[in-house]
């Protein structure tokens, strides 16, 4: 299942790493979601959300808390974990497949912090000669009507 929508950032983003290297950036987002309460405010449902790779340490910078994106969730599910005072818990949690960054929050445009660096260009291969063309014959459509009504 896949979930597309805006969320705010609960708190500033948490980069790690597993053991292998690859990059896992964690965040709590927050979703309203329904209608205004008597206070005037909807209610808030949180994710935990992860998002993986090279792309994760590109976005870190910009997922800071109050900051609102665009987000692309996928594997939504319920998971478990023990409470500070050993009860059980429930939290919600998605793997992030993409991000498309909101304005900041000063109202510039977002701009990236650092630079990556630019692939190396590729060497084309070889050219190899062409196979010599068989002699243009008919496509067939030659004796169809040109009187066609569209």
């Amino acid at each position: 299942m896949k979930h597309i929508g805006m969320a705010r950032l609960g708190r500033d983003s948490e980069m790690r790493y597993l053991n292998d290297g690859t990059p896992v950036l964690n965040m709590a987002l927050a979703v309203n979601y329904g209608k205004k309460g008597q206070d005037g405010n909807r209610p808030t449902q949180w994710i935990e959300a992860a998002m993986f790779g090279q792309r994760a340490e590109t976005l870190a910078p910009f997922m800071l808390k109050g900051s609102a994106h665009c987000f692309t969730l996928s594997d939504l599910h319920i998971g478990t974990y023990v409470k500070g005072d050993g009860s059980q818990g429930v939290k919600l949690a998605a793997r992030v497949d993409d991000v498309e960054l909101g304005p900041r929050q000063d109202g510039a445009a977002p701009a990236p912090t650092r630079q990556a660096p630019a692939p190396a260009p590729r060497q084309a291969p070889p050219r190899q000669a062409a196979p010599a063309m068989p002699p243009k014959s008919s496509s067939g459509f030659d004796d169809m009507d040109s009187d066609i009504p569209f």
